[in-house]
């Protein structure tokens, strides 16, 4: 009967040890510099709040909107309204008026 004796090489017990430490590092390295990490977070937290100021600001300008629409539209038509609108639009005022643009 034959025997086979193998030399232990240094090399082989370090192979799972360098597998493992490759795997943590990879994945450690990506949870806070990859595109759903750590930093990406701050970076949507910074575009959330700056997204829902734009918000506050289209929602309160729409319902300026809403509200002009509604003197506008509601079957009795406002005077002021109307002669507001027509002057802005045509951009004309007469000479004795003071004309304060907001």
């Amino acid at each position: 009967m034959w025997t086979k004796h193998h030399r232990k090489r240094k090399l082989g017990r370090f192979a799972m040890p360098l597998i493992t430490v490759a795997f943590l590092s990879y994945f450690s390295y990506h949870s806070i510099h990859g595109d759903f990490g750590l930093r990406a977070t701050e970076v949507f937290d910074r575009q959330r709040v700056e997204r829902q100021a734009t918000l506050k600001e289209l929602t309160e300008k729409r319902q300026l909107l809403e509200k002009e629409v509604a003197l506008l539209s509601d079957g009795s038509m406002e005077r002021d309204m109307l002669d507001e609108k027509a002057r802005f639009g045509l951009n004309m005022s007469r000479a004795d008026e003071i004309v304060i643009f907001h």
